[in-house]
């Protein structure tokens, strides 16, 4: 068997599995290697965080997950691809960090005025408003 082969097949693994159902459970969040590092560990599957973006590359590689860059640009984030998310807006709370499927007239009038007064189309699924949801906001 070659390096090769090997490596396609460490990808078939229990980490592989339990990364995967970790994402798809958490699809209304953005998740970083340390969240995920952390669940693989109280798991009894601990991974190194470099397997851990190496694999996440992949994922982004073969579109299954989006790579995000958080907003102080340090670092990144993921999310498992969903296909109506390229049909709406994403609302992320600075607060609690949860995220937001949002499909809404209103945005997407914006989004085709920008379109057409400006050239400009929108990808709707790297679109994220970041702000404050409701319960964060009544709890400041």
């Amino acid at each position: 068997m070659d390096s090769k082969d090997k490596e396609s097949k460490s990808y078939k693994t229990k980490q592989r599995e339990t990364i995967l159902k970790f994402l798809q459970e958490n699809s209304n969040a953005h998740i970083n290697a340390d969240e995920l590092a952390e669940h693989l560990k109280s798991n009894g599957n601990p991974v190194g965080k470099s397997t851990i973006y190496r694999y996440l590359d992949r994922l982004c590689t073969e579109n299954v997950v989006r790579k995000f860059i958080t907003p102080d640009g340090k670092g990144s984030c993921f999310q498992i691809i969903q296909n109506e998310c390229h049909y709406h807006y994403h609302f992320k709370c600075l607060v609690c960090g949860k995220l937001f499927h949002i499909k809404c007239d209103s945005l997407d009038n914006v989004s085709m005025h920008i379109q057409s007064e400006h050239g400009f189309k929108i990808d709707l699924s790297q679109t994220i408003i970041y702000g404050y949801c409701a319960e964060c906001s009544a709890n400041t």
